[in-house]
């Protein structure tokens, strides 16, 4: 076959892309396809030469911003390449308007030929009338295809995510992705046991500062190096090929991650739309949260505990090392501010104690609520383990009602109580309802109206405040008293207390108030308040209405405010 010398022969670039994002088939848009379609067609071109094959696989045809395609810009604007040639328009883009910017004003400017073969399309030999209709509606049509596809995906993963189905590209540190379910984290024992360690210090007083020191000094994998470890395909912009260090910034984002008690929070961020890929923060009620998603590495009560903690304006000890056991829990009685550690010298002595932090930067704001940090200590050690030893007793009382509901029929008793109650109720309402009318009718006056609609609304809320109680009750019968106040083993598994403890003070405290001494008092007043007051409440109510012979089985007053005037 003979050449025509005169023939312009052509350097040209075979552009190849594949991507799942845009809805692409892997069997007929493979890439191996793509090749094979292109090199068929070339057998007939003569005045064609292949200079380079240019592939993007999966990367999106709405952005431009591709390697292999920006590596082909860059050969045209160096006059290496003056053809581009693609198997059809969507594989070199889904953008209506940037395709439209290439062909019609780039590719003719930089006198490149671009050639979609299965569109039938070669700016060499087009028909300009014909193509300057069909072209812009066949690149329509690919966009649309794309924004149909995205919208789709986008409604896809937020089901998955209201199902509990873990949506990301990596599991977090302390889990990996199921086999069977790819959807599905399962703990990862090794990991695991680091961010157990991580809370456990975190509650025991360290702070995340000493923390990610313990964890370097032990060399310890990072979360990013431990992925690499496993053969996770992880990137990150950031230091390559060195080992990375554990920083506090670590250990806050695993302490914050509600992922380590069984929670998926996902759907933070989005994208605007399908074209622009710039990720934009959501509105925290627009998040996805899926409860009990998956096994829990931290106990609910350990991390709300942390949680409490992290909110709390905290001192740690020398060299950042350790929090001081009743840092961020004491409080001004009066002003509410914090307390503050003080710690004079006095010779060879120190003296600590406690001072209204308000007062302390400006004495006219409040006084100085002044007390001394080991009576304190004393004194809340002393409450704690009175407040231990009634919950304990309680956990017994429950133990022993259990048994005795069952064999009494105290659930069925407490059932027609809560009817009788609302009818009670309906019976007030139905009184107050008429009251009105009576009034208009000149049966009772305008005082006497007045005074029984107040009497009858009294009747009401008393009536909805015992019905309250009773379903409350209820609820604990029907699930078996001493198993539903897990609370209880909160305060249980600590037992007598020798000492205070970081620990014990998070789990089980919500504040302690300092009140400033009245005249006559020697000493301030202490007010502990405990956590799981409102459980306690109804457990003790529940116990006082159902005692042996209608007299307390218990004289425990409520604990859950002590008070103490002494200091030992």
């Amino acid at each position: 076959m003979e050449t025509n010398l005169n023939t312009k022969i052509y350097n040209a670039d075979l552009y190849l892309r594949l991507s799942k994002e845009d809805g692409d088939k892997e069997e007929s848009d493979s890439i191996t396809n793509q090749k094979e379609l292109i090199f068929d067609y070339l057998k007939s071109m003569e005045d064609i030469k292949i200079h380079e094959i240019r592939v993007d696989d999966g990367y999106s045809g709405v952005n431009f911003n591709r390697p292999a395609f920006q590596q082909m810009l860059e050969d045209i604007k160096a006059g290496k390449v003056d053809c581009v040639i693609t198997k059809d328009l969507s594989r070199f883009g889904r953008n209506h308007i940037e395709v439209g910017k290439y062909l019609e004003k780039i590719f003719p400017y930089l006198g490149v030929r671009f050639i979609a073969i299965n569109d039938n399309y070669d700016s060499a030999r087009s028909d300009t009338q014909t193509d300057n209709i069909i072209i812009p509606f066949k690149n329509l049509i690919n966009d649309a295809y794309c924004r149909d596809i995205s919208i789709k995906i986008r409604s896809n993963l937020e089901v998955k995510r209201k199902k509990g189905d873990f949506v990301g590209a990596f599991a977090p540190y302390g889990y990996r992705k199921s086999e069977a379910d790819k959807n599905r984290l399962e703990i990862d024992e090794e990991a695991a046991e680091t961010v157990r360690r991580i809370f456990r210090m975190y509650l025991q007083g360290s702070s995340a500062y000493r923390i990610a020191e313990v964890l370097n000094g032990e060399d310890v994998l990072t979360p990013m190096d431990y992925k690499k470890e496993q053969g996770s395909a992880f990137y990150t912009g950031f230091k390559k090929n060195l080992k990375g260090k554990w920083s506090h910034v670590h250990v806050l984002r695993i302490l914050g991650n509600p992922v380590y008690m069984g929670t998926l929070v996902q759907g933070k961020d989005t994208t605007p739309n399908y074209k622009v890929k710039k990720k934009v923060k959501k509105e925290e009620e627009k998040w996805c949260r899926a409860e009990n998603a998956h096994e829990a590495i931290i106990p609910a009560s350990d991390f709300q505990n942390v949680q409490e903690l992290l909110q709390m304006d905290t001192r740690t000890g020398t060299a950042q090392e350790k929090v001081y056991d009743l840092s961020g829990v004491v409080r001004c009685g009066d002003c509410g501010g914090n307390m503050v550690r003080k710690t004079v010298p006095s010779g060879h002595k120190k003296f600590i104690y406690y001072v209204c932090g308000n007062h302390k930067a400006d004495k006219a704001v409040c006084s100085p609520h002044s007390i001394n940090a080991e009576k304190l200590e004393e004194n809340v050690l002393l409450l704690l383990n009175k407040q231990i030893e009634t919950v304990t007793d309680m956990d017994h009382i429950l133990g022993q009602m259990e048994e005795m509901q069952r064999q009494s029929g105290e659930l069925a008793k407490r059932k027609r109580q809560i009817v009788k109650k609302k009818e009670e109720i309906q019976k007030y309402c139905g009184l107050r309802l008429d009251l009105y009318e009576d009034y208009k009718d000149g049966l009772i006056t305008k005082e006497e109206y007045k005074e029984l609609k107040g009497t009858y609304g009294e009747r009401i809320r008393t009536a909805e405040q015992g019905l309250e109680k009773l379903e409350e009750g209820i609820e604990l019968l029907a699930a078996g008293l001493s198993h539903t106040c897990n609370w209880i083993n909160e305060f249980k598994r600590f037992g007598y207390l020798d000492s205070l403890s970081r620990e014990v003070i998070v789990a089980l405290i919500d504040r302690i108030y300092i009140h400033e001494k009245k005249k006559g008092e020697r000493y301030p007043r202490i007010e502990v308040r405990f956590k799981y007051a409102e459980e306690f409440e109804t457990a003790l109510s529940l116990i006082e209405d159902m005692s042996l012979g209608g007299e307390k089985t218990t004289d425990a007053r409520h604990p859950y405010v002590n008070n103490s005037k002494r200091q030992k």
